[in-house]
């Protein structure tokens, strides 16, 4: 006997803001960027491509081709669809590990000017 599924669509589940910004999130932080191109059609398709593409100042056809995998749309037009979704990119430092090298290092003097501070009286001092 052959098991069937029934055909998986994410569109169908991203029925609410915070459920759609944290997809959007997952999808922007993946090295990828057709990942995150192919999530912005995802939540666009959620909430209707024709209402997305008019509110974007895009046709419909045109939305499509912009999102469609190999597509590398400008990011004017990337930014215009996140405004017709409702949400905005945003930019957070990201904290890097440090690397082996750095960890081997002699951890900075702690009393006294710090690093930065010093550095100009070292060159100042060169200079006499």
């Amino acid at each position: 006997m052959k098991t069937s599924y029934a055909p998986f669509d994410v569109a169908d589940y991203l029925d609410n803001d915070s459920v759609i910004a944290e997809y959007l999130t997952a999808a922007a932080e993946d090295s990828d960027p057709e990942v995150f191109l192919a999530a912005l059609g995802d939540v666009a398709k959620a909430k209707g491509m024709a209402r997305i593409a008019r509110d974007a100042g895009l046709g419909r056809e045109s939305l499509y081709k912009a999102l469609a995998s190999g597509a590398h749309p400008r990011f004017e037009t990337v930014s215009a669809v996140l405004r017709a979704l409702g949400v905005r990119l945003t930019v957070v430092a990201e904290r890097r590990r440090r690397s082996a090298k750095a960890a081997r290092r002699k951890p900075a003097d702690t009393k006294g000017p710090t690093a930065s501070a010093r550095q100009p009286a070292r060159q100042a001092a060169k200079s006499r």
